[in-house]
């Protein structure tokens, strides 16, 4: 019974609709200036943050309410977070917590790791909600 419950939650979170422009799988961009870095920078394409450094891709993971935990270990990571250490994901590279409240960027806000939808303009989630801008 719980293996059923699991693959319909699995498959009501997937969707054949095309994310909105900008919210490509794998896609988010945060400033590169390092571990101590102050800048609050988030963006779906690559670019300069606001102190002026490249913005670096990384793997969303996950939204919780308007912040967005991803693995700095580029667009194209396919890790999950590692269940031995929150801190870190699959490939032991540390995840980063960035709020999205005011980049102007939409996201999906099923909660969890449903569907890491985020984007530059309105639409529709991976899994057909509506997404909700940050405040």
């Amino acid at each position: 019974m719980l293996a059923l419950a699991c693959s319909f939650l699995l498959v009501s979170c997937t969707s054949t609709t095309p994310p909105p422009s900008g919210a490509k799988a794998g896609a988010l961009y945060l400033c590169g200036c390092g571990a101590d870095c102050k800048c609050t920078t988030v963006a779906v394409k690559p670019g300069k943050c606001g102190c002026g450094k490249d913005l670096v891709a990384v793997h969303p993971l996950k939204v919780e309410a308007d912040s967005v935990l991803a693995c700095s270990c580029g667009a194209n990571c396919t890790c999950a977070p590692d269940a031995k250490d929150p801190a870190k994901c699959g490939c032991g590279k540390p995840i980063r917590k960035v709020a999205l409240k005011g980049s102007g960027l939409y996201y999906c806000a099923c909660g969890g790791t449903c569907c890491v939808t985020i984007s530059d303009k309105p639409g529709k989630c991976h899994c057909g909600k509506d997404l909700k801008k940050a405040g």
